[in-house]
């Protein structure tokens, strides 16, 4: 897959069958055993690692645990993965998994090292896609391949119904491969399929170009404003269901502490179960609600210019104003730009993030700076440039200066 030129990620809700779900789960219990696996046995060799003797017991403990990691061996140890029709794939990808965490670890320090995945009434399993080397490569066929635009069969489920947007993939097939699949359940008892694709060809035709260029301020009063005075309100889709979530999340812990005062399992909690379940679906409609205000946006966006230049917020940092946390949270701008990033990638388009200092308070006509007395606090949303006497919106002239500064990094 890493040597063909364009990929594209593709998620499909799925409905498996009762014995399909049977194997969903067991294959995501496995996946999660060979990663805590990995875990438990690297633990245990840094360990042994400090000890400076060199004692025989030491080193043949060491010799056995890095034989242990190897797929053979943990089949071998554990026969419950062949009562259960476990396949080697499975496990073998989990390790890759586990690697790959510490892989990003190594490159970028933010999420520590890879440590244990507790039991959870979600999860997923991922699985390579497999071709004859008789045939070429497409979707129609491998040991996970499309049978039409509804259905789906892979190696370990067999067939399944899907629904999503494969459709318009499915009709340009002749050059289009799939490589890793993963089998997703989510909190709240849906199953999906993701499928990482790759291909010679483009997957969006190329669209012909605006002559368009914009430079968009994001903000929280209003998602955007961009460098043409276009202003795109923000929905603040969670404060609308805050009221309700912290009423149900009350509820919630109302039922887990009844359920430890009688010494009852949450896992086996019904009343527990039924409220966490609601909580989630609560959380998850808003996930969704932003998800799609978002893609719709940078959609639009990109597909109507062929240059956009957006400020590189650290919305990281601005999380650590408590006083706007969940505003900064609930906007979406992290997703919003990557969005942005690889659509202008997938459109042949042109996407730029540029530092926002000074952005709103150098005068975008004259580029005079408003600093010491004159400088703009937040509530100066309009004021008139001492400089060149020129009326200018905040957000607005900001957009524009946010603009210049990308057309500057072109040039």
């Amino acid at each position: 897959m890493s040597e063909l030129p364009f990929h594209y990620g593709l998620k499909m809700k799925c409905y498996p069958s009762f014995k399909q779900k049977q194997t969903i789960e067991h294959n995501i219990n496995a996946s999660r055993f060979a990663y805590n696996e990995m875990v438990a046995i690297d633990k245990e060799l840094y360990m042994l690692s400090k000890c400076k003797l060199s004692i025989k017991e030491v080193l043949d403990r060491i010799a056995y645990l890095k034989k242990r990691k190897s797929t053979k061996y943990i089949f071998g140890l554990h026969s419950w993965l062949d009562s259960y029709k476990i396949g080697t794939d499975v496990v073998s990808m989990s390790k890759r998994t586990y690697q790959a965490a510490w892989n990003l670890f190594r490159k970028v320090h933010t999420h520590g090292t890879p440590n244990f995945h507790k039991k959870t009434g979600y999860g997923n399993f991922q699985l390579p896609n497999r071709y004859s080397s008789k045939v070429s490569p497409n979707l129609f066929n491998g040991n996970i391949k499309f049978l039409d635009n509804s259905h789906v069969k892979a190696a370990p489920l067999g067939t399944i119904r899907v629904s999503g947007s494969q459709k318009r993939l499915l009709q340009r097939n002749q050059d289009i491969r799939i490589g890793t699949v993963t089998v997703l359940k989510d909190s709240i008892g849906d199953y999906y399929i993701s499928m990482q694709l790759g291909s010679d060809t483009p997957f969006i035709d190329n669209q012909p170009k605006t002559g368009k260029q914009l430079g968009i301020d994001l903000n929280i009063d209003n998602f955007l404003t961009d460098s043409e005075n276009n202003i795109i309100g923000n929905p603040r889709y969670y404060r609308r269901i805050k009221g309700k979530l912290a009423k149900a999340q009350r509820k919630l812990s109302r039922r887990q502490l009844r359920a430890k005062k009688e010494h009852r399992s949450l896992r086996n909690s019904s009343n527990y179960q039924k409220q966490r379940l609601l909580v989630a679906k609560i959380h998850k409609s808003v996930m969704n609600q932003r998800s799609n205000f978002l893609s719709i946006l940078s959609t639009a966006l990109i597909k109507n210019h062929d240059l956009v230049v957006a400020e590189d917020l650290a919305s990281k940092n601005m999380l650590k104003n408590h006083a706007l946390a969940m505003s900064i949270s609930d906007v979406g701008w992290r997703t919003f730009l990557q969005q942005l990033e690889y659509k202008a990638e997938m459109y042949d388009r042109t996407f730029i993030k540029v530092n926002p200092r000074n952005t709103t308070q150098m005068c975008s006509d004259c580029g005079y700076l408003m600093k010491g007395e004159e400088h703009l606090t937040l509530s100066d949303r309009e004021w008139t440039c001492p400089n060149c006497n020129k009326y200018h919106i905040r957000d607005h002239n900001a957009a524009k200066n946010i603009l210049a500064k990308g057309l500057k990094k072109i040039v």
